[in-house]
């Protein structure tokens, strides 16, 4: 099945089946969405433990820190 058959057959859904499709897609967007700041949570955790992560408070240090990566 295509993209363009998914969009053909929900045209052809009533208003409630449409409305059923848009929360099923939001929710689905919300726990991807989670997948991935759990994902980035897990790399910078990783990062911290191995000593490769830099905190700084001064703004000038920040922008250095920047221009390093």
């Amino acid at each position: 099945m295509t993209f363009n058959d998914v969009v053909d057959a929900i045209q052809n859904f009533s208003a409630d089946e449409k409305l059923e499709i848009q929360q099923l897609l939001q929710q689905y967007f919300r726990e991807e969405r989670r997948g991935e700041i759990a994902a980035n949570f897990e790399q910078a955790k990783t990062e911290h433990e191995q000593g490769k992560l830099k905190f700084s408070a001064d703004m000038s240090q920040l922008k250095n820190l920047l221009l390093e990566d």
